[in-house]
């Protein structure tokens, strides 16, 4: 084969174009010419790697690897650049895993080479095919992924919401490629919750393995750093990433969907940045996604709980699950991951510890934080546990609900329950509050689960609440909780109707009702809480009326009477009414009283027997059941005889209805219903045919006798009520066996109480007239009432009482006696004596006890026939008796008028004295019309009746409580009667008012209760037309008296006087004939003025009639109109009308023609049907029923006729009309479209606003009735949103202008302010952003102005004179402060500023800047910096290009003379700042700086400098950061600042944001430039404060300061010094010396170590006292500094004089300091002694010779013993100190003999032990060391020291000392 041949093949060409490249590459000799040929052929070589032709392939990849390797030598230079966007395509294109990693790799190093924009342009590329890279070669992918992240951070994202912004989406590319887009979204989210692992483990929070490993590029480093700007990683920076990924999210590159997870990841971030970028994506991605979505579900479930597996995901932080739970429980959905929820509980209930929270196991001190989590997710879990129980399928709750119950329990119990464990003697509030949830929550599920949990035969979770409401010691809050975990129970149980678990029930409720707080119930637990309550409502909700164990329950709830709590006493009461309960338990929709619920075997009334054998019988003996039953024992007789009245009654079908009057119904029944009576009667006789049934009725007497008899059991009168009742009706034999008991009765007879004696002596009356009563028992009795009545003159106090009762118990006894036996039958009883005893107290008594008893002696004696006008017995008379009782009827008393009634009784028509007593008595009776008393009236009606008609009146049917067989002796009567009607029918016709009152009630009284004699039944017509006569009468008890006459005389008349009543009545409405009541002229007045109103006036007369005829415009309407205004005004009586109603007259017929053909007729008959006057508006809804037979399109036909005649009356004269007006409107536009009455909206609202103002109070409430009904109808629209077709939009247009008009907001009417304002919130609150967008920057403005408008002007007041009541402004400032965060009008702004976009907030700053300018008070200024906190945090976004014209605008507002608000806007500037550009910041520090300086002497100014910076670093840390070097210099300087706000304000900045005390020397140069210039300020703080922030610099400058850093401060701290003293001077001085010490300036600059030493000597001469002392101290520390040089001349030059004159002033009185600080003599001493101190540091033994030295230490000396003279501690402890030290300098030089006998002498005062402290003693011992190791052993010192010292062992007693003088002795050369 040819060599020509072998080239021209595929394999050697490609293997020739290698060597080609390869040659090719080797021959550049330039970047430039390289760069192109890599353009060219980079690309095409790396794709040899895929090579087609396997043996091409081998040798090719062995060739280009070599080409590489050559290519990477040659581009390391930075300037060549590689063909990324060629790589970029052929990556996408091949599918090589070769290829694509040499891809990869000159990607990777390329990139970084391209222009910035370049790089970005590759954006699209990179992500297009990403989703599918990832299927092919995730490790890859990751590479690529992790390029597109660093592209991010050049990417400069435009304006959310610009064209620019939506269009991103379409520029990237992802429009089309959804996939990726899903991709790249879901990838950033989990860059979000990527953390790398600290432990080394491989997965974290919410990621697995996997995902951890792509996002770190399968195991390589220096991927990611955590660090700040100063590490020196390579890696991106994670924390900015994930800033920039959220933002890249929240742009228009996603869809709400795409960007919904990664949102909720970043909204959960502890970091801020990131978190507001998140919550504002969730805001707005919410709404869009489907919570429903199964597969989302499952990803949040496994985010929150993680995955199983060794590479399986961790659970998501606690701030993430928190968040996820949140969307879980608003998720129907949600509820059917039962093994997960199980999981989230159970993980949830498990014991906090760090290692169950990733974050807490690898950051240990967030471990704080993450018990607030903690806290915070329990209780979200527990809501959505919540969630669970109310929204879960069956399905769900039966597989969740037990294992939930069973969890939540065992929570519980491992706290303790129901105590708490001793050894945790109190949970924390969060373990307190998860107690708290987990008993609601057993509540809910118990519940929603019943036949699994809770209604079961032990009853077991039932019983374990009870106790643990019984004994659980938690606090009152966990006691609420378990209350309503019992409440949730009720209903379950309602429907059971297995008899063992009500059995159960009922046998749990009675056991809670006998526990008492202190005992230990059975499980024993110790009680701590009553259960009484929550077993009432068992009882009541969860067991059947008719159980007689649950009204025993109830019964029970009432036997601690006052002492028991009101709501379990009330809760008792309604188990025991029928009503109640029926309204606890509703039948289904049905009310309580309708038959088909009283058909409910639930709502069955007890058995009667049953229930007595429950509550008086099962419970024990007599005593034992008074005992057990306490006050209860009253109401369980009542209910008793309600029951068994009740079932009297329902036998013969006469029950009364079942509603709120039950009760009160049998008590009528029993008293005035003859045939009630009767069959009560009957039934309690069959009743006891049978031995049993009559046993327990006697035995229920003998209770009733023993609870009225027993003052100790409650209201014994009721018991008495009910043994009255049932004695007066009861069977013979039942009462005989009673009658024994009648001895039993005296004390209750004699009691005090006055209805206790009534009925004691009543039934007394009654049982002792049986026949089977002891005689004897009575005969004694009837003696002891007659010894105390014949005393009754002399009878006082309780005797009256005594007195009283025996004249009653006699009376009733002696009439009853009398009509049963018809003779007394007891021996010693004087009738005739009683009876004249009786008279002579009511003739001449004066006590009105006495008289009322003697009173009603005579009206039962009378009644009964024992008391006849034959046999009064001398001296007194019949007629005198009748005049007596005239006399006290005229006064007034009901009891004599009835009394004169039945002693009329008695008088026969016939004989001529009783006939002339008869027609005296009723008589006396017409006189007593004059008496204007409604209720003395009708005693004289019913005494009347009596007279007229004896036994046969029916107001005698209660008061026959014996029965013989025989009516009782009365006077027969066959005229009277007619005599008496006559004459009261005549008096109806009268003109005299009170006449005419009386007249129509004696009428009533006699048709309703003689209405069925002969006598009246003639006469019902008559009786009709007098009735009707009073119906349009101007006495409103007239006309309802009359109004019921009417209805007796229907109900009494056969069928033809009724069928002419109708007639007669229908004439009189439709006639001008004469009728029922008369005649109609033009000036008759048919109603009362107002009563009808109309435009101009109202409807009085029948002319008025014609007129509104006229205006209508037809005159037929006269007579059309007759059924609104007949000739007697017979419709304007509300009686009248209640009885017939004009729908009943009107014909059809006649009016649908004439209103069809006048339609003007509507608009005023529908605004008539909201008149004020019920009456008015009862007839005028009848009448328009009548009328218009379809009101709604009658309504809709003339919509606006109507409208516009409300609006037009709306404002009329008359306040009927206005109120009308209101109320139709709000009626008439209710369930209409808007658009029917859009035009009129603006008007509606306006003259609704008008009217809320109205002088009357009944138009200003139907006016603001109204206005809500506008308001609710404005709500609607707004929720409705956009399905409402721009209704809301509408409405909102013309509404909202008008609210904040001066008609609305900004009224003077604080009513229409108030509503406006409610109506306002109601609208944000329910609007849609789209509809209120555009009101929103008004809106706000308006509400924070608002908020001081409303504040009440109380405050203002308070706040002017809070010293009168013990405040301070402050603390008030913080009230009101604290008012303001929590007000509804914050929540209404923060909600609108929730709506804002990009155009809406151009328009709000502008109102806010109008309203940092203008807004006044406390609360809308604070408002107004809350706003701007809000924007800057939660809304960046937009509020972003504002920021800094309003840091500007704030810079002036924090000068505000009140500190709250100045403070409240100096933090809304810190906010504010983050978000405003570097230069404003700048200028805003600039602006402090000013302010600080230029503030003069006033603190305000520093103070509020100080508040600017401190919110500036608090709350814009990055920015206050940024800008360190230009602020931190200022801070330094000022937090030196006198001011202790300010100095901390400053101080706590500087800490904060600096490390360690040698962070100033990084700012030096700017501190003393910042601090420098004010050091001559002529304002003493600012002078000070700078001089302290140069000597602070000074100080922290360290031990070494070099020359450089030095010549920076020296000028300054030399100008510091400069001037006289001032307060803290000193300081300056002290950090001057530390200078002169750490640096060497003074050493290699002569004129300056000249100046240095100048300035101290200067300093050490000043005369201020209290500066001298320190002066003199920085002295000898300065001559310390200065080795070498000789000192002791010029300091001895100094302190002698001073020491001298301060030696000489010691007897000077002692001067407390002006300024607070030392006295004069402390003052002294220290001076004193500073001197001594210094002048012996400037000895310097090495500089001089013997003599020389010999002479200062003389002097120095000598000065030292008259110092000692005082015996100053402070001066010796220094002049010991300075001893001490010089005597080591001595050390090192020789001794010599000439200082022996000096130093000999001054040795001799070391050990005066007499004068000296512990501590002085002790430093003498330790000069008295150094001296003594010094000199030599012979010299005269040395043996005087060890005199000394020998001495001062034999009398040391402190341990301390003697160690130092043992040490002394030692080096003096002695042994112990």
């Amino acid at each position: 084969m040819s060599r020509s041949t072998i080239t021209e093949t595929p394999e050697a060409k490609e293997l020739a174009l290698v060597g080609k490249v390869e040659l090719r590459i080797a021959l550049t000799d330039s970047d430039s010419k390289l760069e192109s040929i890599l353009n060219t052929y980079l690309a095409p070589l790396l794709l040899k790697l895929a090579s087609d032709h396997v043996s091409v392939r081998n040798k090719d990849t062995i060739q280009v690897i070599a080409v590489c390797q050559h290519i990477n030598t040659r581009i390391k230079p930075p300037s060549v650049k590689l063909p990324v966007a060629a790589l970029v395509r052929q990556y996408k294109d091949c599918h090589n895993t070769i290829v694509r990693h040499f891809d990869l790799l000159y990607i990777q190093q390329g990139i970084e080479r391209l222009p910035v924009q370049e790089r970005l342009d590759l954006l699209p590329a990179l992500i297009h095919g990403l989703a599918d890279n990832f299927e092919e070669s995730p490790s890859h992918t990751a590479s690529l992924f992790n390029v597109i992240l660093k592209l991010l951070h050049h990417l400069v994202l435009p304006p959310r919401g610009s064209t620019e912004d939506v269009d991103l989406r379409l520029r990237l590319g992802l429009d089309e490629r959804v996939l990726d887009a899903e991709f790249v979204a879901s990838w950033l989210g989990k860059i979000i919750l990527f953390t790398p692992s600290a432990s080394g483990t491989k997965s974290c929070p919410g990621l697995s393995a996997g995902d951890c490993d792509f996002l770190k590029l399968y195991g390589k480093s220096d991927i990611w750093t955590l660090g700040g700007p100063g590490n020196t990683s390579s890696g991106m920076n994670l924390t900015e990433t994930k800033v920039i990924s959220a933002k890249f999210l929240s742009s228009g590159a996603f869809t709400e969907v795409e960007r919904f997870l990664p949102a909720l990841y970043a909204s959960a971030d502890s970091n801020s940045r990131l978190s507001d970028i998140g919550e504002d994506m969730l805001k707005r991605a919410t709404p869009v996604v489907s919570l429903e979505d199964q597969n989302l579900l499952t990803k949040l479930f496994k985010v929150y709980l993680g995955t199983r597996g060794a590479t399986g995901s961790l659970p998501a932080r606690r701030s993430l699950q928190t968040k996820i739970l949140a969307l879980f429980s608003r998720s129907r959905e949600a509820t059917c991951f039962v093994a997960e929820i199980l999981q989230i509980v159970k993980e949830a209930l498990e014991p906090q510890s760090q290692s169950h929270d990733p974050v807490v196991s690898q950051h240990p001190g967030t471990a704080p934080k993450q018990g607030l989590d903690l806290a915070k997710l329990r209780a979200q879990i527990f809501a959505f546990t919540n969630w669970v129980a109310r929204m879960g399928s069956q399905v769900s709750l039966s597989a969740l609900a037990p294992t939930l119950v069973t969890d939540l329990r065992t929570y519980i119990e491992a706290q303790g329950w129901p105590r708490i464990h001793s050894e945790s003697p109190g949970l924390n509030m969060g373990e307190l509050s998860s107690r708290s949830y987990c008993y609601e929550s057993i509540g809910l599920l118990a519940k929603a689960c019943p036949r699994d949990l809770l209604v079961e035969p032990h009853l077991n979770l039932l019983r374990w609440l009870f106790s643990s409401l019984s004994a659980d010691t938690s606090g009152i809050d966990i006691s609420i909780s378990i209350e309503q975990a019992l409440s949730s129970m009720l209903s379950p149980f309602t429907e059971n109707t297995d008899k063992d678990i009500e059995n159960a029930l009922t046998d749990l409720l009675l056991h809670n009702m006998s526990q008492k707080i202190g005992e230990t119930g059975e499980d024993g637990n110790i009680i701590v809480r009553s259960t009484r309550y929550i077993a009432v409502r068992f009882a009541n909700r969860c067991l059947p009326f008719h159980s007689v164990k649950a009204r025993l329950l109830d019964v029970l709830a009432q036997t601690d009477g006052p002492r028991e709590r009101g709501e379990v006493l009330e809760e008792g009461q309604r188990g025991l009414n029928p009503y109640w309960y029926r309204n606890l338990n509703p039948f289904g929709d049905s009310p309580a009283s309708r038959s088909d619920a009283s058909e409910s075997s639930r709502y069955k009334m007890p058995n009667f027997v049953d229930l007595y054998l429950e509550f008086f019988v099962d419970q024990g003996t007599s005593a034992t059941v008074r005992q057990r039953l306490g006050f209860g024992y009253s109401p369980a007789i009542t209910f008793c005889r309600c029951v068994l009245l009740h079932e009297a009654l329902s036998s013969k079908d006469k029950s009364p209805i079942i509603d709120a009057e039950w009760k009160r119904k049998i008590d009528a029944m029993m008293t005035n219903d003859e045939t009630g009576r009767m069959e009560i009667k009957n039934y309690l006789k069959n009743m006891c045919s049978t031995a049993d049934e009559h046993n327990y009725l006697s035995k229920f007497l003998h209770a009733a006798l023993e609870g009225f008899i027993d003052p100790g059991l409650g209201d014994s009168d009721n018991c008495g009520t009910c043994l009255l009742e049932i004695c007066s009706l009861g069977p013979d034999h039942v009462l005989d066996e009673m009658a024994s008991q009648v001895s039993r009765l005296k004390g209750t007879i004699f009691a005090n109480r006055h209805s206790s004696r009534m009925i004691a002596s009543h039934t007394f009356g009654i049982l002792a007239s049986r026949g089977a009563s002891s005689s004897a028992d009575v005969e004694s009795l009837l003696h002891q009432f007659s010894k105390k009545i014949e005393k009754w003159n002399d009878s006082v106090g309780s005797e009256v009482h005594e007195v009283h009762g025996s004249v009653l118990s006699t009376a009733y006894l002696l009439s009853r006696r009398k009509y049963l036996k018809n003779d007394y039958s007891f021996k010693g009883v004087d009738d005739l004596a009683f009876v004249r005893l009786i008279l002579t107290i009511l003739s001449t008594g004066r006590d009105k006890e006495l008289l009322d008893a003697a009173t009603l002696a005579i009206d039962q004696l009378c009644l009964f026939g024992t008391l006849t006008p034959d046999t009064v017995p001398a001296p007194y008379d019949f007629l005198s008796l009748a005049d007596k009782l005239k006399v006290r009827a005229e006064g007034g008393d009901e009891n004599s008028v009835l009394t004169l009634g039945h002693l009329a009784m008695q008088c026969h028509e016939s004989n001529e004295v009783s006939t002339s007593a008869l027609s005296r008595i009723i008589d006396s009776l017409y006189n007593l019309h004059e008496k204007r008393q409604p209720e003395l009236q009708f005693a004289v009606g019913a005494a009347l009746s009596c007279a007229a008609a004896g036994w046969q009146s029916k107001s005698l049917v209660g008061l026959q409580d014996v029965d013989s067989g025989a009516t009782p002796r009365c006077a027969l009567r066959s005229k009277t009667l007619n005599i008496v009607l006559e004459r009261v029918l005549c008096d109806c016709k009268t003109t005299k008012p009170a006449l005419r009152q009386g007249s129509v009630i004696w009428l009533l009284c006699i048709v309703q209760y003689c209405g069925h004699l002969a006598q009246v039944q003639s006469r019902l017509r008559q009786c009709q037309t007098a009735f009707k006569g009073f119906l349009a009468d101007r006495e409103s008890l007239n006309q309802e008296t009359a109004s019921r006459g009417l209805t007796l005389v229907y109900e009494k008349g056969d069928q033809d006087l009724k069928d002419d009543l109708i007639r007669d009545l229908v004439g009189s409405f439709t006639s001008t004939n004469v009728g029922l009541a008369g005649n109609v002229s033009s000036e008759t007045q048919l109603f009362e003025p107002g009563a009808l109103p109309t435009g101009d006036g109202s409807v009085t007369t029948y002319k008025d009639i014609m007129s509104l005829a006229s205006e209508v415009g037809d005159s037929s309407l006269v007579y059309r109109f007759m059924s609104l205004a007949s000739n007697n005004a017979i419709w304007s009586s509300r009686a009248a009308f209640g009885r017939f109603g004009l729908s009943n007259i009107l014909s059809d017929s006649s009016v649908d023609g004439y209103l069809a053909q006048n339609p003007k007729l509507y608009p005023a008959l529908f605004r008539y049907r909201f008149d004020p006057n019920t009456n008015v508006r009862s007839a005028m809804n009848d009448i328009w029923s009548a009328l218009v037979k379809d009101p709604q399109s009658t309504i809709n036909e003339y919509f606006d006729s109507i409208l516009e005649d409300l609006l037009k009356n709306i404002l009329g004269k008359e306040w009927r009309v206005r109120q009308a007006s209101c109320a139709a409107i709000a009626d008439l536009v209710q369930g209409r479209p808007v658009d029917k009455y859009e035009k009129h909206l603006s008007r509606i609202w306006a003259l609704t606003f008008k009217v809320c103002d109205d002088i009357k109070d009944s138009v200003r409430q139907a006016a603001m009735a109204l206005a809500r009904v506008l308001t609710a109808v404005l709500t609607r629209s707004l929720e409705v949103g956009d399905s409402s077709r721009n209704t809301a939009g509408v409405m909102l247009k013309e509404v909202l202008p008008f609210l904040l008009s001066p008609s609305g907001l900004e009224s003077s009417a604080q009513e229409i302010q108030a509503f406006s304002l409610k109506t306002l919130l109601q609208i944000i609150k329910s609007s849609n952003a789209k509809f209120l967008r555009p009101f929103i920057p008004d809106l706000v403005g308006r509400l924070l102005a608002l908020l001081s408008s409303l504040e009440p002007q109380e405050i203002n007041y308070l706040h002017l004179n809070a010293d009168k009541y013990g405040m301070t402004a402050q603390q008030i400032d913080d009230v009101r402060l604290s008012s303001v965060r929590s007000s509804p009008m914050m929540e209404a702004i923060e909600r609108c500023l929730d709506m804002l976009d990009d155009s809406s907030m151009k328009e709000l700053q502008a109102s806010m800047e109008q309203a940092l300018r203008t807004t006044i008070g406390l609360p809308s200024r604070v408002g107004v910096s809350r706003v701007l906190v809000s924007l800057s945090t939660r809304h960046n976004f937009v509020f972003k290009p504002y920021a800094d014209n309003t840091l500007r605008i704030l810079r002036k507002q924090v000068l505000d003379r009140n500190d709250t608000i100045s403070t409240s806007f100096a933090t809304a500037s810190g906010y504010v700042a983050r978000l405003a550009s570097n230069d404003e910041v700048l200028r805003l520090f600039d602006y402090c700086k000013k302010l600080y300086f230029d503030s003069g002497e006033d603190d305000r100014h520093r103070i509020v400098s100080a508040e600017l910076v401190s919110a500036v670093a608090k709350y814009g840390a990055d920015r206050f950061a940024s800008l360190a070097n230009d602020i931190l210099p200022f801070v330094f300087v000022a937090k030196h600042d006198p001011n202790e706000r300010t100095k901390e304000l400053f101080n706590n900045t500087w800490t904060e944001n600096v490390g360690g005390s040698r962070a100033v020397l990084l700012y030096l140069k700017e501190i003393v430039a910042t601090a420098s210039p004010h050091l001559e300020s002529p304002r003493w703080s600012i002078k000070h404060t700078a001089a302290f922030a140069i000597a602070h610099a000074a100080n922290a400058m360290g031990d070494e300061i070099t020359n450089q850093d030095a010549e920076i401060i020296w000028p300054s701290l030399e100008k510091a010094l400069s001037g006289k003293t001032w307060d803290g001077k000193e300081l300056i001085l002290e950090a001057f010396i530390t200078f002169a010490k750490n640096s060497n300036l003074m050493v290699d600059n002569k004129q300056i170590g000249d100046r240095i030493q100048s300035i101290v000597l200067r300093e050490s001469k000043r005369n201020n006292a209290q500066y001298r002392q320190h002066a003199l101290v920085c002295l000898g520390d300065f001559v310390e500094i200065c080795k070498g040089v000789e000192w002791y001349e010029v300091v001895y030059e100094i302190t002698n004089p001073l020491i001298l004159e301060l030696l000489d002033d010691g007897n000077k009185m002692d001067v407390d300091s002006r300024t607070g600080g030392p006295s004069s003599k402390i003052t002294s001493e220290r001076t004193l002694a500073n001197a001594l101190r210094t002048l012996l540091k400037s000895i310097d033994p090495v500089l001089w010779e013997a003599p020389r030295l010999a002479v200062s230490l003389s002097q120095t000396f000598d000065l030292i013993g008259k110092a000692l003279s005082r015996n100053d501690k402070v001066v010796k402890d220094a002049i010991l100190d300075g001893e001490t030290a010089l005597f080591k300098k001595l050390a090192t030089t020789e001794f010599d003999d000439g200082l022996d006998s000096i130093l000999t002498g001054y040795s001799s005062t070391l050990f005066k032990i007499d004068d000296q402290a512990e501590l002085s003693r002790a430093k003498a011992a330790d000069a008295a060391t150094t001296l003594g190791r010094w000199a030599p052993e012979k010299s005269q010192v040395h043996t005087r020291l060890a005199s000394g010292v020998e001495f001062a062992l034999t009398h040391e007693r402190s341990s301390s000392v003697r160690q130092k003088l043992e040490a002394c002795w030692k080096a003096l050369g002695h042994q112990n």
